[in-house]
């Protein structure tokens, strides 16, 4: 019988082996160099976007981008006033990291992004537009698209809702109609006008409806009373119904009503899970606010330990941010991942969304492709 040399190695093996060797190249390259670059993106809302918190007519974002062996990984976080953060800020937030990034070993990146999230206070919408270009660089260095470097099939993306903001009741029809194509909703609540709102939409449509509070409901008296009259209206379930700290009354409110209540505004980071765990049916992840997909990862491991459901939702954010966040849905049950939708000035093109389904591509990296002009 003939042995096989000890230098023979299956087909097989050698396939799976393929990215770890590339990975080990890449770290054996003392001359490559890195750089890193940011830059604020103003982005155009198509409506003026009102919710109990706030209302604008434009955002703004930050880029950063991660260039090495020229190839460019591209992030983008979106600033969130409530924690401290502007665009400038974010910027700021870059530019004191850079020095670090541009040092080390990217293919280092677990450990990286791990101390990323530390290296600086705060600032986590910064630290996700690093997070993102870095793995959107890692996955195109191994000609894989980013959903299948962490061992996920696209197919198994979920629907994604269409975001109605606080509005008139002209103009939340005209809204309702412009998202003819997708069959669930999401409806901004919370304020003194919630029936009107309500009854806007149902004008137009008999779609499942998903609601908003954030925040906004004045008691749990209150909550109890609104929830309820909502599920009657079609309503699937709820986000954050009362202010995060009020953590207490939510028992009393879940006892007294039907459909699943969300936290949101509650949620931020992994250690946040477990205190929620027993007030909630459910978080809604968001990449700005923790830091980045691989902590968003390790979010939505935590709650599924917790037997919790998982929502990801956005900020309003052109296709990258979005497009990011969208690579990690086929492990959630509710996405609201529309907020390149809302824009008018979205300089990219990434994640498509048909009849409110996610298509991700099949390209490298996040796929993303610069818009002509």
């Amino acid at each position: 019988m003939t042995l096989p040399s000890p230098n023979h190695r299956p087909a097989r093996r050698q396939l799976l082996a393929a990215p770890l060797a590339l990975a080990a190249r890449g770290g054996a390259q003392p001359a490559a160099r890195t750089a890193v670059r940011a830059r604020i993106q103003r982005i155009q809302l198509k409506h003026t976007w009102t919710t109990v918190m706030s209302s604008s007519d434009f955002r703004e974002t930050v880029y950063v981008e991660y260039e090495r062996d020229g190839i460019t990984g591209l992030g983008e976080g979106a600033p969130i006033v409530r924690y401290g953060e502007s665009a400038q800020s974010a910027l700021l937030a870059v530019a004191q990291l850079r020095p670090w990034l541009e040092a080390a070993d990217p293919w280092h990146f677990s450990k990286i992004l791990s101390q990323l999230l530390t290296r600086i206070e705060g600032q986590w919408a910064a630290k996700a537009a690093v997070d993102i270009a870095m793995l959107d660089w890692v996955s195109q260095r191994l000609n894989v698209p980013l959903w299948r470097y962490f061992g996920l099939d696209r197919n198994d993306a979920p629907l994604t809702t269409f975001s109605i903001g606080i509005d008139k009741a002209e103009v939340i029809r005209e809204k309702v109609r412009e998202a003819a194509e997708f069959p669930v909703l999401k409806i901004k609540v919370g304020l003194d006008n919630d029936e009107e709102v309500i009854g806007a939409v149902r004008s137009v449509t008999s779609k499942p409806l998903r609601v908003d509070a954030n925040e906004g409901f004045k008691s749990k008296e209150d909550a109890v009373a609104k929830i309820n009259w909502l599920e009657k209206q079609g309503v699937e379930f709820i986000e954050q119904p009362l202010p995060a700290a009020n953590l207490e009354d939510m028992n009393w409110i879940r006892k007294r009503v039907h459909i699943p209540v969300i936290a949101d505004e509650a949620c931020l980071h992994p250690r946040d899970i477990p205190r929620l765990a027993p007030h909630f049916d459910g978080v809604n992840i968001k990449v700005d606010k923790c830091g980045g997909l691989m902590e968003a990862y390790r979010m939505i491991q935590i709650a599924r330990s917790l037997g919790l459901k998982v929502m990801m939702g956005c900020m309003v954010s052109s296709s990258v941010a979005i497009t990011a966040a969208a690579q990690l849905s086929p492990l959630i049950d509710y996405a609201d991942l529309d907020g390149h939708l809302l824009i008018s000035n979205d300089p990219y093109e990434g994640v498509r969304v048909e009849k409110g389904r996610l298509i991700l591509s099949d390209k490298p990296g996040l796929g993303l492709k610069r818009r002509a002009g």
